[in-house]
């Protein structure tokens, strides 16, 4: 008897593990459509003039089987030593239980950036311990959330100073001693902003000549100075105090708060967060009260909900840029929310005296290989460290430093005739030994005969710091975990349920493309290792740049940008380059849409330049009239314009080759903002309708994690004319500066989007941007009855997302679009983008990620709401205390009284909310006033856990 086989063709799985629907679905929701094929949507959706000329290019699919093991192939070309260069950046451990439970875990990964605190409850006391952790290690009475890196901090603190000082002075001191990459960024940041930098020794400062002064702590030549009297110089010029202090080294020194410091800054990168050749890290930033109002990035803060309960929520919220907008402090997409949250649990995991013994034995060891060097006869400098000593070598430092790399370590060339050497947690005897062989000796290291310590003991600290219970927890592995896991279970991220967010393109992060991260050979690399030791990150570096060139039609992309914001200043900083090599500096105006993102603004205030804002016409489009006279009314002095497409509003606008022509003419240059780009790959060319540069979300479009507010990346693509102008690097050369502390910015995540490319090929890529905008299509067309749609097409359709308007709802019911995001939650949905780009509306973007299943679901919770609203309308229920305003409710709305005009059942499970796997938020609606008003930005007192507990 034989066996009858029938022939099956090879499951699609590049696309369908990006891709939600099944081809039945697919069919499914073209017949609510009434089109017969995703193609003839494409048709109807996109212009056929602004369409790209050919199909991507860079090859089929690959298995996750063969896109592994290329990868490995490629990370195989790393050499990972063991780098002893510092420079702000040091081997760490992160701790097993931290690696999994947070890095590795899409709970907490796949997370948004918490502006619906309700359902962020769990990630918001993360980073609450991570400000309660920086400012009592800086002793400043204020901390934010985290920032990009320590030299981009830097730059923040210093615009920050400008505005709090009441000197009159234009100019800023950068102590020498600050790492090279800190100072560059630095000067990048000021000279658009016509501040002079002034780079030279404390010592030699005059503080009435400055607005403020940055000093490293300790210094990246080791050096450990007791600042007390140059900042007290500084106050009586009225000016402003910065540090930037190493937050291990303070477990042992003398916090800045405590020498005077208005402001300290910095990195946690050392805190259980690997190198990953430069990123992704937290900075933090940290000031006196009296500041606050003036620092940049995220804030949480601490209130209550409905019932009186504690609460947490982003405070301050009005220093966002879609308030401000040029106004803005800053680009406040600026934080590293998941490494702030490593760091943060690498405290709670050690607590403060595991800290501290974390910090001596490292300035033990130091000490050792110090004295082993001056028994060889080396001057070893500065006679008081920490972790970093500088060695004069004269001629011999060639010889010392192959020497090293023989032995398996790098060391830092200094000048021609030195070397640095920063030792870590990592180090370990074998790795002195190294050093001293390097040096021409042949000693055994021997950690019980010296166990003396340099360090000052005028500047040895006495205060106490992480006195917080959080950071006394049983520290036992199960504890930990079950901590980790709670905090998990109170957030709402990818992994639970959709999260339709318009602009911000929230979609699967597969978890085949997060495995490279981890990788020695990614993740161990220093950034300043020689080159030929990171040969494997050239490469794919490469290859995912031709990618995104082909993707965008651009010339060339520079990677150096760590998040979208940093996109938009390093491009605005190329188009400000050419025209100042042109001789054309004077050109200053940017035209900016009313509907555009906020930090189109915030950004082109960072470039220096005047924003004009370009009216928007009836259908959401820009006003091409309005455009047109403003940019011959400003001809002289345009710069650029800032766009985004498709458009703000959701639609292909067909003007868009006008406008980039008009700008042409008047001599401006266009910047295509890429928060869009989702729905324009493999279908639409920024680089061939006009663009001269654009900005890519690497965490958004291709595949990067949102990680609760940051990881990112924001590289940018330009034409040819712009590439001398892309930043620069003191490592890497350049002729213009650096916008990040690293030349890549965070390259590590870049493994993320390139295995996203690699695994869905051009031709997956490009089903990707029409299958996103099947979806979106699909839920505008089922809503379109209950809520109007507020901007289409001419033919009706929407690009990726839609915008549903709510405003009416308002007018008749008394529900906000507040209560519509709050009741979602009850269903167990994040709301999509609240308030914008028009005041009291929701913008949805599906993306491509989500099944039918999940978009029916969210449709069926979203038509409920509207018949709550209805009902309403109609009298049937009490227009102030219904299930819309009392939304979210929590497991405690289940028990004690109830006197509410409807049923628990209707105001716990609405229709679209799983009954057996329902996501429960874990408290009622925030009072954001009352968090205003009082303002609490450090963990509070342990016994106000147990009150809320009770």
């Amino acid at each position: 008897m034989s066996l009858k086989l029938t022939q099956y063709e090879p499951y699609d799985f590049a696309n369908r593990r990006h891709i939600g629907p099944s081809p039945s679905e697919m069919a499914a929701m073209l017949e609510t459509l009434g089109l017969p094929s995703v193609d003839a949507l494409i048709e109807e959706t996109i212009p056929s003039a602004i369409r790209r000329s050919k199909p991507l290019a860079f090859g089929p699919a690959l298995s996750e089987r063969d896109a592994l093991h290329h990868m490995r192939q490629v990370a195989g070309k790393n050499h990972v030593l063991t780098s002893l260069i510092g420079q702000g950046y040091y081997g760490t451990t992160t701790p097993p239980v931290i690696l999994r439970n947070i890095l590795e875990n899409p709970a907490w990964y796949t997370a948004y950036t918490p502006y619906q605190p309700e359902i962020s409850q769990g990630r918001l006391e993360a980073l609450l311990n991570f400000q309660t952790m920086i400012s009592d290690l800086t002793g400043l009475d204020i901390a934010n959330a985290s920032l990009l890196d320590e030299a981009t901090a830097a730059a923040e603190a210093m615009t920050m100073a400008k505005r709090g000082a009441k000197s009159k002075a234009t100019a800023f001191f950068v102590d020498e001693n600050c790492h090279p990459q800190t100072i560059a960024v630095i000067q990048t940041r000021a000279q658009p902003l016509d501040i002079k930098v002034i780079v030279g020794d404390p010592d030699d400062m005059v503080s009435e000549n400055v607005f403020g002064a940055i000093f490293q702590y300790p210094g990246t030549y080791g050096h450990v100075r007791d600042l007390t009297g140059v900042i007290q110089e500084l106050h009586k010029a009225s000016a402003i105090a910065v540090v930037a202090a190493d937050p291990l080294a303070l477990t042992l020194l003398k916090a800045p708060g405590e020498m005077g410091a208005d402001i300290a800054v910095g990195s946690t990168q050392r805190f259980g967060v690997p190198i990953g050749y430069g990123g992704p890290h937290a900075a933090y930033m940290a000031c006196r009260q009296e500041f606050v109002r003036a620092m940049p990035g995220r804030i949480i803060g601490v209130s209550i909900d409905a019932r009186g309960n504690r609460a947490y929520r982003l405070t301050l919220q009005t220093r966002e840029q879609h308030i401000r907008r040029e106004k803005a402090n800053s680009n406040v997409c600026t934080a590293q929310a998941l490494l702030a949250v490593m760091a943060a649990m690498y405290a709670i995991f050690h607590g403060p005296e595991g800290l501290q013994a974390i910090a001596q034995s490292i300035h033990r060891k130091t000490v050792r290989l110090a004295k082993g060097l001056e028994e060889l006869g080396f001057k070893v400098s500065p006679e008081a460290f920490f972790d970093t000593i500088t060695v004069e070598v004269g001629a011999m430092q060639g010889v010392i430093l192959n020497a090293a790399v023989a032995n398996n370590v790098n060391l830092r060339k200094i000048s021609t005739d030195r070397v640095g050497i920063s030792l870590d947690e990592l180090t370990r005897p074998e790795t002195i030994e190294a050093v001293w062989r390097a040096f021409g000796g042949n000693m055994k290291d021997d950690s019980t005969k010296i166990r003396e310590y340099r360090l000052p003991e005028a500047l040895m600290r006495e205060s106490n710091y992480l006195m917080h219970p959080i950071f006394h927890m049983n520290r036992a592995e199960a504890e930990m975990t079950r901590y980790m896991r709670r905090l998990a279970d109170r957030d709402l991220a990818l992994d639970r349920a959709m999260i339709p967010l318009g602009s911000c393109t929230m979609k699967l992060n597969a978890t085949v493309e997060m495995i490279p991260v981890t990788w020695p050979e990614f993740a161990n690399l220093h950034p300043f290792a020689p080159l030929d030791q990171a040969q494997g990150y050239a490469e794919m570096i490469a290859d995912l740049s031709n990618m995104l060139c082909d993707v965008t039609g651009y010339d060339a992309v520079s990677m150096q940008p760590n998040s979208g914001a940093q996109g938009e200043y390093a491009g605005l900083l190329a188009i400000r380059g050419y025209h100042l090599a042109r001789g054309q500096g004077h050109r200053d105006v940017c035209l900016i849409p009313t509907s555009a993102h906020g930090t189109n603004p915030a950004s082109a205030q960072m470039v220096g330049w005047r924003v004009v804002p370009v009216r928007s016409a009836e259908n959401g489009d820009i006003d091409i009239e309005d455009f047109r006279a403003k940019a011959r009314e400003h001809s002289a002095n345009l710069a650029a314009c800032m766009i985004t497409y498709p458009s703000t509003h959701g639609v292909f606008e067909e003007s868009v080759r006008e406008v980039c022509d008009i700008t042409h003419e008047h001599g401006g240059q266009v910047y295509i903002d890429g928060a869009n780009m989702n729905a324009m790959v493999g279908l639409v060319a920024p680089g061939e309708i006009g663009g001269d540069v654009s900005h890519l979300n690497l965490h958004k479009t291709f595949c990067i994690p949102h990680g609760g507010g940051g990881p990112g990346m924001g590289p940018i693509g330009v034409k040819h004319h712009l590439i001398p102008h892309l930043p620069g690097h003191p490592e890497t050369g350049g002729h213009a500066g650096p916008v990040s502390a690293a030349p890549y910015g965070s390259p590590s995540i870049l493994t993320i989007s390139w295995a996203y490319c690699l695994l869905m090929g051009g031709a997956g890529l490009t089903q990707a941007s029409k299958i996103a905008i099947l979806n979106a299509n699909y839920i505008a067309k089922r809503l379109e009855g209950a809520y109007p749609i507020l901007y289409t097409a001419p033919t009706g359709r929407v690009a990726h997302e839609c915008i549903i308007d709510t405003r009416a709802l308002k007018e008749t019911s008394g529900v906000s679009v507040e209560d519509v995001a709050k009741r979602l939650m009850d269903c167990g949905f994040h709301a999509p983008t609240m308030s914008w780009p028009v005041p009291g509306t929701l913008m949805i973007e599906p993306t491509e990620s989500e099944p039918k299943a999940e978009l029916d679901r969210f449709i069926t919770a979203m038509l409920a709401i509207r018949a709550e609203a209805q009902a309403i309308e109609d009298g049937a229920i009490d227009r102030d205390n219904n299930p819309l305003k009392n939304a979210p409710h929590t497991v405690e709305d289940l028990v004690g009284e109830w006197e509410r005009p409807y049923s628990r059942e209707q105001g716990c499970f609405p229709p679209g909310a799983f009954r057996v796997d329902k996501y429960w938020p874990p408290v009622n609606r925030v009072d954001n006033a009352f968090g205003d008003r009082n303002l609490v930005c450090t963990c509070p007192p342990m016994e106000d856990y147990a009150e809320a507990a009770e």
